[in-house]
């Protein structure tokens, strides 16, 4: 993989922010929600959402494979794609990230969203999202995390992906291991989300493609613009703007808890504002700008004490889900899937049996107090 020209890291950063204002503008437009998918098909039977979000994957999994195959980027130097496959993390991270996101009424983008959008209530979300967040990764539950969860774990030579296992199983040809895999997984899931001449209206395919492209977008950002052979002052090989060392694009839960640590800490001349908390602003400034040019802004608060219990425990259920699957309903169910990580589709799979199970419970609440 070859460095680009020169980038300031001021221009990554706000490269970054512009992407994820489109990202916050085109759901608050068009109600993309990956909790609203999964309940729309568990309460009316409606898939629209949900092929919203399979086209988004569909999308980010084509472009993702078409710059790493152009060299452009290099997907292994990604958190999803590494050798250590932590199953279990996986399953109790994505499943309870799910049940959190209906408690809260969606997930860690959606609360952005919603707060740009007027919404109080996603307001709390977000802190107490963020400050569960941080806890697990460096606080009393991140030593359970260690300690517990991460230690089932099985190693995959040379990575967890899918392109990888085509190679060493079968002794595929890398190039062609890569294009195999993404035209299969993502050709099918873009077959999926197209087949219904209804699904093909303006804000569907908006949805859908605008959300994928921007993932690939802040992949190239990240994995291109700001890649350095060789930084400066460590002479390692590094990415420019980003908290994990690797190259990252968009995810929703550990962001924020970096957010607020900034904040707390601002004084410290060490903290910067990165990719990931650039993202966060982002989001929050173009739901907000749409909002206000639509006129749709409307302040909204918690209705009783059972709607805050429930939106409390939501976010902080999806605090620590998402930072023990490494991701939420759009780190992992759209970005980290854009790499074919194994990781990353068991974590979608897993946070949808988190979200059904929710509602699921929801409905049998509400049908038992109506009895």
């Amino acid at each position: 993989m070859e460095a680009a020209t020169s980038i300031s890291y001021s221009t990554i950063l706000w490269l970054a922010f512009a992407a994820a204002f489109a990202f916050g503008l085109i759901g608050q437009r068009t109600h993309f929600c990956t909790m609203g998918a999964i309940s729309d098909i568990v309460n009316m039977e409606d898939w629209t959402r949900m092929r919203q979000w399979v086209l988004a994957i569909a999308v980010a999994i084509l472009g993702s494979a078409a710059l790493h195959g152009a060299g452009l980027i290099d997907l292994d130097k990604s958190i999803y794609r590494g050798a250590n496959f932590t199953w279990l993390s996986y399953l109790i991270g994505g499943f309870t990230f799910g049940i959190g996101m209906v408690l809260a009424s969606g997930c860690g983008s959606k609360t952005l969203i919603r707060i740009g959008g007027g919404n109080l209530k996603s307001l709390v979300v977000m802190l107490v999202l963020a400050l569960s967040a941080y806890i697990t990764m460096r606080g009393l539950l991140g030593v359970f995390r260690a300690n517990v969860l991460e230690q089932a774990a099985f190693t995959l030579e040379g990575g967890q992906d899918i392109p990888n296992l085509l190679e060493t199983g079968l002794g595929v040809a890398p190039g062609m291991a890569l294009a195999i895999s993404a035209l299969a997984v993502g050709g099918g899931l873009l077959l999926f989300a197209l087949r219904q001449r209804e699904f093909l209206t303006f804000d569907n395919l908006l949805a859908g493609v605008g959300t994928g492209l921007l993932v690939v977008a802040c992949w190239y950002i990240s994995g291109h613009l700001g890649y350095l052979p060789e930084d400066p002052e460590t002479l390692e090989e590094a990415f420019i703007a980003t908290n994990s060392g690797r190259m990252e694009s968009l995810t929703f839960v550990a962001p924020q808890a970096y957010t607020m640590e900034l904040l707390m800490f601002w004084s410290d001349a060490s903290r910067k504002v990165t990719i990931a908390i650039a993202s966060v602003l982002g989001v929050i400034c173009g739901s907000f700008a749409y909002a206000v040019a639509t006129r749709s802004f409307r302040w909204e608060g918690f209705r009783d004490v059972e709607d805050t219990a429930n939106h409390l425990l939501g976010a902080a259920l999806m605090g620590f889900g998402g930072v023990t699957a490494m991701g939420c309903s759009v780190g992992q169910g759209i970005t980290g899937f854009s790499t074919l990580a194994l990781g990353s589709i068991v974590t979608f799979a897993a946070i949808i049996l988190g979200a059904w199970s929710a509602l699921k419970y929801q409905y049998w609440k509400l049908t038992r107090s109506e009895a």
